[in-house]
């Protein structure tokens, strides 16, 4: 094990770190793999095991690559369960296609209106099981447009109902967060 500072989701981190050319028999008995072994000194946080196929790759490298690619599974995850980009309804020609384009156009016009609108301030509510975050995900980028299109529709059209404003804000906020 060596002790290595790394640059794990844009932050130095001291990690220990193991490396070895290994043969995984039951993916492809014939090719050897670079394993690499990312550990925390600390022990709090669980150790990440890489694979790759560079046999040349610094351990560092490896594992700085890796960490790297999770703002790119964020998004994937993000334009298929929140965009609905996994569920097309369309499925002739190039309509999958043309759903998943728009999914990612939308991913990033709501970031890039969430960031220029709402910038630095927090627009969700601290949560009693997560009271440390800091930083907003795109559930709650999404959320506070909903919130803003929500009321610009909902609230001239209940001007004269017998539901207290109030009651109207609170149901619009809880609803746009759990959609």
């Amino acid at each position: 094990w060596n002790y290595e500072t790394v640059v794990l989701r844009g932050k130095k981190k001291v990690r220990l770190v193991w490396s070895q050319t290994v043969l995984w028999y039951k993916v492809n008995p014939k090719t050897p793999v670079l394993l690499v072994i990312c550990r925390d000194p600390k022990g709090k946080e669980k150790d990440d095991f890489f694979f790759t196929t560079d046999l040349n790759a610094s351990a560092t490298h490896v594992v700085e690559s890796y960490a790297g690619r999770w703002s790119i599974e964020d998004t994937f995850k993000n334009t298929k369960q929140s965009l609905g980009g996994e569920t097309p309804q369309a499925w002739k020609k190039h309509g999958p296609e043309r759903v998943i384009a728009l999914s990612f156009c939308l991913y990033s016009l709501i970031w890039l209106w969430y960031l220029q609108t709402q910038g630095t301030k927090r627009t969700w509510k601290i949560l009693p099981w997560y009271p440390q975050k800091q930083s907003a995900s795109f559930a709650d980028a999404l959320a506070a447009l909903r919130k803003i299109l929500w009321r610009q529709r909902i609230i001239p059209t209940t001007e004269k109902s017998s539901v207290p404003y109030k009651i109207i804000i609170n149901l619009i906020d809880v609803v746009a967060t759990a959609a």
